[in-house]
Protein backbone atom coordinates (compact mmCIF):
# COMPACT_ATOMS: atom_id res chain seq x y z
CA UNK A 1 0.00 0.00 0.00
CA UNK A 2 1.50 3.27 -0.90
CA UNK A 3 1.82 5.97 1.43
CA UNK A 4 -0.16 9.18 1.72
CA UNK A 5 1.85 12.24 0.70
CA UNK A 6 2.07 15.56 2.41
CA UNK A 7 -0.14 18.03 0.39
CA UNK A 8 2.33 20.94 0.63
CA UNK A 9 4.89 18.84 -0.48
CA UNK A 10 4.83 16.03 -1.79
CA UNK A 11 6.70 13.95 -0.12
CA UNK A 12 5.48 10.97 1.82
CA UNK A 13 4.48 10.55 4.99
CA UNK A 14 4.58 7.32 7.03
CA UNK A 15 2.17 5.98 9.74
CA UNK A 16 4.38 3.88 12.59
CA UNK A 17 3.53 0.36 12.83
CA UNK A 18 0.50 -0.47 14.26
CA UNK A 19 -1.41 1.68 12.03
CA UNK A 20 -1.46 4.71 14.68
CA UNK A 21 -0.63 7.77 12.80
CA UNK A 22 2.81 9.67 12.92
CA UNK A 23 3.68 13.31 14.33
CA UNK A 24 3.92 14.21 10.64
CA UNK A 25 0.61 13.04 9.99
CA UNK A 26 -0.51 15.04 13.26
CA UNK A 27 0.97 18.02 11.21
CA UNK A 28 -0.16 18.02 8.02
CA UNK A 29 -3.62 17.55 9.08
CA UNK A 30 -3.68 20.41 11.81
CA UNK A 31 -1.86 22.68 9.27
CA UNK A 32 -4.22 21.77 6.83
CA UNK A 33 -7.59 22.68 9.14
CA UNK A 34 -5.44 25.71 10.24
CA UNK A 35 -5.43 26.93 6.98
CA UNK A 36 -9.27 26.36 6.50
CA UNK A 37 -10.37 26.97 9.97
CA UNK A 38 -13.13 29.71 8.55
CA UNK A 39 -14.42 27.65 6.11
CA UNK A 40 -14.77 24.53 8.35
CA UNK A 41 -15.71 26.09 11.45
CA UNK A 42 -19.24 28.00 9.29
CA UNK A 43 -20.04 24.21 9.01
CA UNK A 44 -19.20 23.28 12.44
CA UNK A 45 -21.25 25.98 13.99
CA UNK A 46 -24.31 25.41 11.90
CA UNK A 47 -24.11 21.84 13.35
CA UNK A 48 -23.29 22.76 17.16
CA UNK A 49 -26.41 25.33 16.74
CA UNK A 50 -28.40 22.69 15.42
CA UNK A 51 -27.85 20.01 17.80
CA UNK A 52 -27.93 22.59 20.61
CA UNK A 53 -31.66 23.63 19.98
CA UNK A 54 -32.33 20.29 19.04
CA UNK A 55 -31.41 19.81 22.97
CA UNK A 56 -32.82 22.99 23.93
CA UNK A 57 -36.33 22.24 22.51
CA UNK A 58 -36.63 18.55 23.45
CA UNK A 59 -36.27 17.16 19.98
CA UNK A 60 -39.01 19.69 18.20
CA UNK A 61 -36.17 21.15 16.11
CA UNK A 62 -35.48 18.31 13.62
CA UNK A 63 -39.48 17.47 13.10
CA UNK A 64 -40.41 16.83 9.82
CA UNK A 65 -42.91 19.51 9.64
CA UNK A 66 -40.02 22.09 11.61
CA UNK A 67 -37.31 21.65 8.90
CA UNK A 68 -39.78 22.21 6.32
CA UNK A 69 -41.06 25.44 8.02
CA UNK A 70 -37.49 26.89 8.48
CA UNK A 71 -36.62 25.80 4.56
CA UNK A 72 -40.10 28.35 3.72
CA UNK A 73 -39.77 30.84 6.27
CA UNK A 74 -35.95 31.65 5.35
CA UNK A 75 -36.11 31.19 1.29
CA UNK A 76 -36.19 34.66 0.44
CA UNK A 77 -33.39 35.37 2.89
CA UNK A 78 -31.41 32.94 1.49
CA UNK A 79 -32.34 34.18 -2.60
CA UNK A 80 -31.36 37.45 -1.38
CA UNK A 81 -27.98 36.06 0.24
CA UNK A 82 -27.30 34.50 -2.71
CA UNK A 83 -27.08 38.31 -4.97
CA UNK A 84 -25.42 39.96 -1.55
CA UNK A 85 -22.55 37.56 -1.01
CA UNK A 86 -21.48 38.49 -5.13
CA UNK A 87 -21.96 41.76 -4.34
CA UNK A 88 -19.71 42.08 -1.11
CA UNK A 89 -17.08 39.98 -2.79
CA UNK A 90 -16.94 42.50 -5.35
CA UNK A 91 -15.98 45.54 -2.60
CA UNK A 92 -19.95 47.04 -2.25
CA UNK A 93 -23.00 46.80 -0.33
CA UNK A 94 -26.64 47.14 -1.19
CA UNK A 95 -28.90 48.15 1.66
CA UNK A 96 -31.78 48.62 -0.67
CA UNK A 97 -33.02 45.11 -1.68
CA UNK A 98 -35.83 44.76 1.23
CA UNK A 99 -37.39 47.65 -0.31
CA UNK A 100 -37.08 46.13 -4.11
CA UNK A 101 -38.56 43.34 -2.55
CA UNK A 102 -41.46 45.16 -1.35
CA UNK A 103 -41.83 47.26 -4.42
CA UNK A 104 -42.13 44.51 -6.65
CA UNK A 105 -44.03 41.89 -4.76
CA UNK A 106 -46.49 45.28 -4.53
CA UNK A 107 -46.14 45.65 -8.29
CA UNK A 108 -47.56 41.74 -9.21
CA UNK A 109 -50.04 41.75 -6.73
CA UNK A 110 -51.09 45.06 -8.31
CA UNK A 111 -50.90 42.83 -11.81
CA UNK A 112 -52.30 39.85 -10.39
CA UNK A 113 -55.15 41.03 -8.25
CA UNK A 114 -56.48 44.39 -9.75
CA UNK A 115 -55.42 44.26 -13.52
CA UNK A 116 -55.76 40.32 -13.35
CA UNK A 117 -53.76 39.02 -15.38
CA UNK A 118 -52.30 35.51 -15.55
CA UNK A 119 -49.52 34.67 -12.36
CA UNK A 120 -46.94 33.49 -14.43
CA UNK A 121 -47.07 36.56 -16.73
CA UNK A 122 -46.88 38.92 -13.31
CA UNK A 123 -43.86 36.97 -12.14
CA UNK A 124 -42.16 37.06 -15.25
CA UNK A 125 -42.78 40.77 -15.80
CA UNK A 126 -41.86 41.18 -11.59
CA UNK A 127 -38.57 39.57 -12.42
CA UNK A 128 -37.86 41.65 -15.22
CA UNK A 129 -38.54 45.27 -13.24
CA UNK A 130 -36.41 43.65 -10.50
CA UNK A 131 -33.07 43.95 -13.83
CA UNK A 132 -34.49 47.48 -14.97
CA UNK A 133 -34.01 48.47 -11.07
CA UNK A 134 -31.13 46.84 -10.92
CA UNK A 135 -30.18 48.30 -13.70
CA UNK A 136 -30.59 51.74 -12.27
CA UNK A 137 -28.69 51.58 -9.70
CA UNK A 138 -25.63 50.12 -11.40
CA UNK A 139 -25.99 52.75 -13.48
CA UNK A 140 -25.21 55.45 -10.81
CA UNK A 141 -22.47 53.06 -9.21
CA UNK A 142 -20.59 51.82 -12.43
CA UNK A 143 -20.50 54.66 -14.39
CA UNK A 144 -21.23 58.12 -12.64
CA UNK A 145 -19.48 56.88 -9.51
CA UNK A 146 -21.00 56.79 -6.81
CA UNK A 147 -20.34 54.72 -3.64
CA UNK A 148 -22.89 51.65 -3.55
CA UNK A 149 -23.23 52.45 0.26
CA UNK A 150 -24.96 56.05 -0.97
CA UNK A 151 -27.21 54.76 -4.27
CA UNK A 152 -28.54 51.36 -2.16
CA UNK A 153 -29.35 53.77 0.84
CA UNK A 154 -31.29 56.57 -1.25
CA UNK A 155 -32.65 53.31 -2.74
CA UNK A 156 -33.99 52.27 0.07
CA UNK A 157 -35.85 55.40 0.39
CA UNK A 158 -37.09 55.57 -3.00
CA UNK A 159 -38.18 52.04 -3.43
CA UNK A 160 -39.79 51.65 0.22
CA UNK A 161 -41.80 55.35 -0.94
CA UNK A 162 -42.72 53.48 -4.54
CA UNK A 163 -44.04 50.60 -2.57
CA UNK A 164 -46.51 52.63 -0.45
CA UNK A 165 -47.50 54.56 -3.68
CA UNK A 166 -48.23 51.28 -5.60
CA UNK A 167 -50.54 49.92 -2.80
CA UNK A 168 -51.95 53.41 -1.50
CA UNK A 169 -50.62 52.38 2.15
CA UNK A 170 -53.20 49.15 1.57
CA UNK A 171 -52.64 45.66 1.89
CA UNK A 172 -53.56 43.64 -1.85
CA UNK A 173 -54.94 40.08 -0.93
CA UNK A 174 -55.82 37.53 -1.62
CA UNK A 175 -53.22 36.04 -4.58
CA UNK A 176 -53.90 33.11 -6.97
CA UNK A 177 -53.14 29.70 -5.67
CA UNK A 178 -50.52 28.91 -8.66
CA UNK A 179 -48.74 32.59 -7.11
CA UNK A 180 -48.94 31.65 -3.48
CA UNK A 181 -47.07 27.71 -4.26
CA UNK A 182 -43.63 29.38 -5.12
CA UNK A 183 -43.75 30.94 -1.46
CA UNK A 184 -45.20 28.27 0.66
CA UNK A 185 -46.20 25.32 -1.57
CA UNK A 186 -45.18 21.74 -1.79
CA UNK A 187 -44.84 19.47 -4.93
CA UNK A 188 -48.12 17.72 -6.08
CA UNK A 189 -49.72 18.66 -2.69
CA UNK A 190 -53.12 17.04 -4.34
CA UNK A 191 -51.31 13.63 -3.17
CA UNK A 192 -50.52 14.39 -0.16
CA UNK A 193 -54.00 13.26 1.99
CA UNK A 194 -53.39 9.30 1.53
CA UNK A 195 -51.11 8.20 3.87
CA UNK A 196 -48.69 5.84 1.74
CA UNK A 197 -49.00 9.02 -0.72
CA UNK A 198 -46.64 8.69 -3.89
CA UNK A 199 -45.28 12.27 -3.33
CA UNK A 200 -43.33 10.72 -0.66
CA UNK A 201 -41.73 8.70 -3.12
CA UNK A 202 -41.36 11.66 -5.63
CA UNK A 203 -39.07 13.55 -2.67
CA UNK A 204 -37.20 10.59 -1.95
CA UNK A 205 -36.48 9.85 -5.33
CA UNK A 206 -35.21 13.87 -5.68
CA UNK A 207 -33.06 13.03 -2.74
CA UNK A 208 -31.17 10.26 -4.53
CA UNK A 209 -31.33 11.81 -7.61
CA UNK A 210 -29.52 14.80 -5.82
CA UNK A 211 -27.31 12.65 -3.97
CA UNK A 212 -25.88 10.76 -7.07
CA UNK A 213 -25.42 14.35 -8.77
CA UNK A 214 -23.15 15.86 -5.62
CA UNK A 215 -21.13 12.52 -5.38
CA UNK A 216 -20.59 12.30 -9.03
CA UNK A 217 -19.43 16.40 -9.22
CA UNK A 218 -17.62 16.27 -6.11
CA UNK A 219 -15.10 12.63 -8.03
CA UNK A 220 -15.33 13.98 -11.13
CA UNK A 221 -14.00 17.82 -9.37
CA UNK A 222 -11.22 16.03 -7.44
CA UNK A 223 -10.66 13.55 -10.67
CA UNK A 224 -9.70 16.63 -13.20
CA UNK A 225 -7.74 18.14 -10.17
CA UNK A 226 -5.60 15.56 -9.22
CA UNK A 227 -4.85 15.25 -13.30
CA UNK A 228 -4.12 18.59 -13.42
CA UNK A 229 -1.94 18.57 -10.47
CA UNK A 230 -3.81 21.33 -8.66
CA UNK A 231 -5.72 19.08 -6.10
CA UNK A 232 -5.21 21.21 -3.18
CA UNK A 233 -6.34 19.16 0.36
CA UNK A 234 -5.71 15.79 1.39
CA UNK A 235 -7.88 12.19 0.73
CA UNK A 236 -8.85 12.22 4.15
CA UNK A 237 -10.82 15.96 4.08
CA UNK A 238 -12.01 15.52 1.05
CA UNK A 239 -14.43 12.09 1.89
CA UNK A 240 -15.00 14.14 5.23
CA UNK A 241 -16.15 16.44 3.23
CA UNK A 242 -17.91 14.56 0.69
CA UNK A 243 -19.53 12.01 3.20
CA UNK A 244 -20.84 15.04 5.17
CA UNK A 245 -22.61 17.11 2.31
CA UNK A 246 -23.84 13.09 1.38
CA UNK A 247 -25.25 12.87 5.17
CA UNK A 248 -27.30 16.16 5.11
CA UNK A 249 -28.69 15.59 1.57
CA UNK A 250 -30.03 11.69 3.25
CA UNK A 251 -31.03 13.44 6.42
CA UNK A 252 -33.15 16.22 4.56
CA UNK A 253 -34.51 13.63 2.43
CA UNK A 254 -35.67 11.49 4.85
CA UNK A 255 -37.37 14.47 7.05
CA UNK A 256 -39.12 15.88 4.14
CA UNK A 257 -40.56 12.53 2.72
CA UNK A 258 -40.33 10.17 4.88
CA UNK A 259 -40.25 10.67 8.41
CA UNK A 260 -43.71 11.18 10.11
CA UNK A 261 -45.55 14.37 9.65
CA UNK A 262 -43.26 15.29 6.22
CA UNK A 263 -45.57 17.23 3.52
CA UNK A 264 -42.80 16.19 0.51
CA UNK A 265 -40.52 19.02 -1.07
CA UNK A 266 -41.32 22.43 -0.94
CA UNK A 267 -41.44 24.12 -4.15
CA UNK A 268 -38.86 26.79 -3.19
CA UNK A 269 -36.12 24.35 -2.23
CA UNK A 270 -36.23 23.55 -5.99
CA UNK A 271 -35.73 26.77 -6.76
CA UNK A 272 -32.94 27.73 -4.14
CA UNK A 273 -31.38 24.14 -4.98
CA UNK A 274 -31.40 25.56 -9.02
CA UNK A 275 -30.00 29.15 -7.76
CA UNK A 276 -27.09 27.56 -5.34
CA UNK A 277 -25.88 25.43 -7.92
CA UNK A 278 -26.12 27.70 -10.79
CA UNK A 279 -24.56 30.72 -9.13
CA UNK A 280 -21.96 28.69 -7.07
CA UNK A 281 -20.73 27.57 -10.99
CA UNK A 282 -20.50 31.15 -12.57
CA UNK A 283 -18.71 32.15 -9.33
CA UNK A 284 -15.87 28.97 -9.16
CA UNK A 285 -16.36 28.33 -13.05
CA UNK A 286 -17.02 31.44 -15.29
CA UNK A 287 -14.55 34.12 -16.50
CA UNK A 288 -18.00 36.59 -15.03
CA UNK A 289 -16.81 35.09 -11.37
CA UNK A 290 -12.97 35.23 -11.66
CA UNK A 291 -13.65 38.71 -12.54
CA UNK A 292 -15.52 39.29 -9.54
CA UNK A 293 -13.29 37.82 -7.05
CA UNK A 294 -10.13 40.07 -8.56
CA UNK A 295 -12.23 43.46 -8.59
CA UNK A 296 -12.59 42.67 -5.09
CA UNK A 297 -9.44 41.78 -4.25
CA UNK A 298 -7.39 44.68 -5.83
CA UNK A 299 -9.41 46.92 -7.89
CA UNK A 300 -6.82 48.45 -9.58
CA UNK A 301 -4.99 46.05 -10.66
CA UNK A 302 -7.69 44.20 -12.59
CA UNK A 303 -8.46 47.29 -14.23
CA UNK A 304 -4.96 46.72 -15.06
CA UNK A 305 -5.24 43.66 -16.17
CA UNK A 306 -7.63 44.32 -18.77
CA UNK A 307 -10.93 43.26 -16.93
CA UNK A 308 -13.98 46.05 -16.89
CA UNK A 309 -14.61 46.19 -13.11
CA UNK A 310 -17.23 48.80 -14.40
CA UNK A 311 -19.08 46.03 -16.56
CA UNK A 312 -18.58 43.73 -13.84
CA UNK A 313 -20.48 46.22 -11.06
CA UNK A 314 -23.26 47.12 -13.28
CA UNK A 315 -24.09 43.24 -14.47
CA UNK A 316 -24.30 42.75 -10.37
CA UNK A 317 -26.31 45.08 -9.29
CA UNK A 318 -28.78 43.88 -12.62
CA UNK A 319 -28.31 40.33 -10.92
CA UNK A 320 -29.36 41.56 -7.25
CA UNK A 321 -32.26 43.47 -8.47
CA UNK A 322 -33.27 39.95 -10.01
CA UNK A 323 -32.99 38.20 -7.27
CA UNK A 324 -34.67 40.97 -4.73
CA UNK A 325 -37.70 40.70 -7.52
CA UNK A 326 -37.41 36.76 -6.57
CA UNK A 327 -37.48 37.41 -3.16
CA UNK A 328 -40.14 39.52 -3.07
CA UNK A 329 -42.73 37.39 -5.18
CA UNK A 330 -41.97 34.24 -2.57
CA UNK A 331 -42.25 36.00 0.37
CA UNK A 332 -45.66 37.59 -1.26
CA UNK A 333 -46.89 34.28 -2.19
CA UNK A 334 -46.32 32.70 1.05
CA UNK A 335 -47.61 35.51 3.05
CA UNK A 336 -50.74 35.94 0.33
CA UNK A 337 -50.63 39.86 0.90
CA UNK A 338 -48.56 42.49 -0.79
CA UNK A 339 -48.12 44.93 2.16
CA UNK A 340 -46.78 48.31 2.55
CA UNK A 341 -43.59 46.98 5.21
CA UNK A 342 -42.80 44.25 3.68
CA UNK A 343 -39.28 42.90 2.96
CA UNK A 344 -38.47 45.38 6.21
CA UNK A 345 -35.19 44.92 6.88
CA UNK A 346 -34.38 41.78 4.52
CA UNK A 347 -31.01 43.60 3.76
CA UNK A 348 -29.54 43.14 7.17
CA UNK A 349 -30.29 39.68 7.35
CA UNK A 350 -28.87 38.79 3.79
CA UNK A 351 -25.61 41.11 4.87
CA UNK A 352 -25.46 38.75 7.60
CA UNK A 353 -26.03 35.57 6.12
CA UNK A 354 -23.11 36.41 3.71
CA UNK A 355 -20.73 37.69 6.25
CA UNK A 356 -21.32 34.75 8.76
CA UNK A 357 -20.91 32.50 5.79
CA UNK A 358 -17.20 33.74 5.56
CA UNK A 359 -17.40 36.94 3.27
CA UNK A 360 -14.77 39.17 3.79
CA UNK A 361 -15.60 43.11 4.60
CA UNK A 362 -12.89 44.29 2.56
CA UNK A 363 -14.14 41.77 -0.72
CA UNK A 364 -12.46 39.10 -2.49
CA UNK A 365 -13.56 36.63 -0.60
CA UNK A 366 -16.81 34.67 -0.13
CA UNK A 367 -19.18 31.55 -1.21
CA UNK A 368 -22.45 30.77 -2.39
CA UNK A 369 -22.48 27.72 -0.45
CA UNK A 370 -21.11 29.75 2.70
CA UNK A 371 -23.75 32.13 2.47
CA UNK A 372 -26.06 29.70 2.20
CA UNK A 373 -24.82 28.76 5.22
CA UNK A 374 -24.86 31.57 6.85
CA UNK A 375 -28.47 32.77 6.18
CA UNK A 376 -29.65 29.08 7.60
CA UNK A 377 -27.20 29.77 11.32
CA UNK A 378 -29.93 32.38 11.14
CA UNK A 379 -32.68 30.92 10.76
CA UNK A 380 -31.89 27.96 12.63
CA UNK A 381 -31.19 30.70 15.75
CA UNK A 382 -34.55 32.39 14.81
CA UNK A 383 -36.23 28.94 14.84
CA UNK A 384 -35.14 27.62 17.95
CA UNK A 385 -35.45 30.45 19.89
CA UNK A 386 -38.97 31.09 18.61
CA UNK A 387 -39.65 27.35 19.92
CA UNK A 388 -38.16 28.34 22.97
CA UNK A 389 -40.10 30.82 23.35
CA UNK A 390 -37.61 33.70 23.63
CA UNK A 391 -38.95 37.11 23.27
CA UNK A 392 -38.18 38.93 19.81
CA UNK A 393 -35.37 41.41 21.81
CA UNK A 394 -33.22 39.01 23.28
CA UNK A 395 -33.76 36.91 19.70
CA UNK A 396 -32.24 40.26 18.04
CA UNK A 397 -29.66 40.92 20.98
CA UNK A 398 -28.33 37.26 20.02
CA UNK A 399 -28.01 37.47 16.19
CA UNK A 400 -26.32 40.81 16.06
CA UNK A 401 -23.92 38.94 18.47
CA UNK A 402 -23.37 36.17 16.38
CA UNK A 403 -22.95 38.98 13.23
CA UNK A 404 -20.07 40.72 15.63
CA UNK A 405 -18.16 37.67 16.17
CA UNK A 406 -18.24 36.32 13.06
CA UNK A 407 -16.90 39.97 11.37
CA UNK A 408 -14.48 39.73 14.47
CA UNK A 409 -13.36 36.06 13.38
CA UNK A 410 -12.88 37.22 10.09
CA UNK A 411 -10.59 40.16 11.11
CA UNK A 412 -8.56 37.88 13.58
CA UNK A 413 -8.24 35.31 10.94
CA UNK A 414 -6.36 38.02 8.39
CA UNK A 415 -4.15 39.25 10.80
CA UNK A 416 -2.84 36.22 11.46
CA UNK A 417 -2.71 35.21 8.28
CA UNK A 418 -0.29 38.42 7.61
CA UNK A 419 1.87 38.11 10.80
CA UNK A 420 2.60 34.74 9.66
CA UNK A 421 3.19 36.07 6.05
Amino acid sequence: MSSPSDPSTGAATRAPQGGAPGPSAFRTAGSFLVSRVQQIGIFIALVVIVLLFQGLTGGRLLTAGNVANIIVQNSYILILAIGMVMVIIAGHIDLSVGSVAAFVGAATGVMVVQWGWPWWLAIVVGIVLGAVVGAWQGFWVAVVGIPAFIVTLAGMLIFRGLTQITLGNTQITPFPTEYRQLGGGYLFPELFPASTSPAEWITVGLGLLTLVLFLGSQLRGRGKRIKLGVEGEPAWWFWTRTGFGALLIVLLTYLLGIAEGSRGTPIVLIVLGILVVTYSIVMQRTRFGRHIYAVGGNRHAADLSGIRSKRIDFMLFVNMGMLAALAGIVFTGRLNSAGPGAGNLFELDAIAAAFIGGAAVQGGIGTVVGAITGGLIMGVLNNGMSLMGVSTDYQQFIKGMVLLLAVAFDVYNKRRARSLG
